[in-house]
């Protein structure tokens, strides 16, 4: 057991881990009743076991229901303990609210993980517990916060064990209320709205919502009860409500537990369903994820070698002296020594230019005299009158053969 000095004090009622064949379907987070103890809460602790379900216990001080940062304390530790469990494994987690359980811790509990507690970081483990929660109960609860709510709730015969209490004690009670009214009469009202926002806004998380209750309830009114389900139903909430006639305050499963087990265990199935969903969903999601991220990164490959062949094709035509010759071998001619390209063109074959022809060497002259004669006087080139072919046909045919002309026109 820890807590001490946070506003209450919590323990595991149940903490297996599925080994030796044990099975753990998920976790009930129990908020209890103020002034209640270990004893009170035996029979539901042994209720979830029987099904399969671990349960960690929290008792809450009085004074929570008026010191808002007792309450996150207590819930604080609660998370702690939470987040190392499901770290290990994951699981459904369900919360139990009995009685006033809801103000003095609760409701802080459920501020924290949507990250709207005043002061409070908002980290990832968090979020972690709100994903898993997936259920609520409220036996005998949610009981409307009022400032007399605390001396009602002492004076209560359940609580007390006895019919009528003494007469000094209920003038002690009294007083205390008093007493608190005089002082906290101003924040009662922004805590009171604040409390039943808080409520409302839990439909977020998902998962079923089941309501044990009884219409001769004087600390938890059917009336409030009733309203509270219907806006949760409103809200977009899977509500179930399990009343009777008359049952005690938060003595519903020792007076009706037939009734009681099957409303808890339609609900913890339920529970356990949403999980499952919650699971094979988020693998879904990831396996899209990861087909994205391959589709991705193909398309980035495809981009590059683009990228490389374009870069390929622009230097071919920047640099039209260089060749490609099969078996991806850069072939290129010869540059000069020591050129800022030497380092890249490392290992390629070379070649060396074919040799030229320069017009003013010694070839080129020769060349020059032989085709291009210096005298050209006596050449057989006569203006033609006509551009008739048949005219150019027969002068050529009456013409006598001249063997000089025909040398003439072979050196030229």
């Amino acid at each position: 057991m820890w807590g001490g000095g946070r506003g209450g004090r919590c323990y595991w009622g149940r903490r297996e881990r599925g080994g030796h064949g044990g099975k753990v379907e998920g976790i009930v987070v129990v908020f209890a009743w103020m002034s209640s103890e270990e004893r009170h809460l035996n029979s539901y602790v042994k209720l979830y076991a029987s099904l399969g379900w671990n349960s960690l216990v929290c008792h809450s001080e009085l004074l929570n229901l008026f010191f808002p940062d007792k309450a996150t304390s207590l819930a604080l530790a609660i998370l702690d303990e939470l987040i190392l469990e499901l770290r290990i494994r994951p699981s459904p987690v369900v919360l139990a609210a009995f009685s006033g359980g809801p103000k003095a811790c609760m409701y802080k509990f459920l501020q924290i993980i949507d990250g709207k507690c005043e002061g409070q970081p908002i980290l990832d483990e968090y979020k972690l517990v709100r994903d898993c929660i997936c259920g609520q109960i409220y036996d005998s609860s949610p009981v409307d916060f009022t400032s007399d709510l605390g001396s009602r709730f002492v004076l209560h015969p359940t609580v007390l064990n006895m019919s009528h209490p003494p007469r000094l004690f209920s003038w002690m009670a009294d007083g205390f209320a008093a007493g608190l009214d005089s002082l906290f009469l101003s924040r009662f009202e922004a805590q009171r709205a604040e409390y039943w926002q808080t409520l409302y806004a839990s439909v977020s998380l998902g998962g079923p919502f089941l309501i044990l209750c009884s219409e001769d309830d004087d600390l938890a009114p059917y009336q409030i009860i009733s309203n509270f389900a219907q806006r949760l139903q409103d809200l977009g909430g899977a509500v179930k409500v399990v009343n009777w006639k008359s049952s005690p305050h938060v003595g519903h499963y020792k007076h009706y537990p037939t009734d009681y087990k099957a409303a808890v265990t339609e609900l913890l199935g339920k529970a356990a369903l949403v999980h499952s969903r919650r699971v094979q969903k988020l693998g879904d999601a990831r396996g899209v994820e990861q087909f994205s991220d391959e589709i991705s990164e193909s398309i980035c490959n495809l981009r590059k070698a683009a990228l490389t062949s374009s870069q390929s094709l622009l230097r071919v035509a920047i640099e039209p002296n260089e060749h490609f010759l099969p078996g991806s071998m850069e072939v290129h001619e010869d540059r000069d020594v020591g050129s800022a390209n030497d380092g890249r063109r490392e290992g390629l074959i070379h070649l060396q230019k074919p040799p030229g022809i320069n017009a003013h060497g010694m070839l080129g002259q020769i060349l020059f005299d032989v085709c291009v004669p210096k005298n050209i006087e006596g050449w057989d080139i006569k203006p033609s009158a006509s551009l008739n072919p048949q005219t150019f046909a027969s002068k050529r045919r009456n013409s006598p053969f001249n063997p000089i002309k025909c040398m003439r026109r072979s050196r030229l």
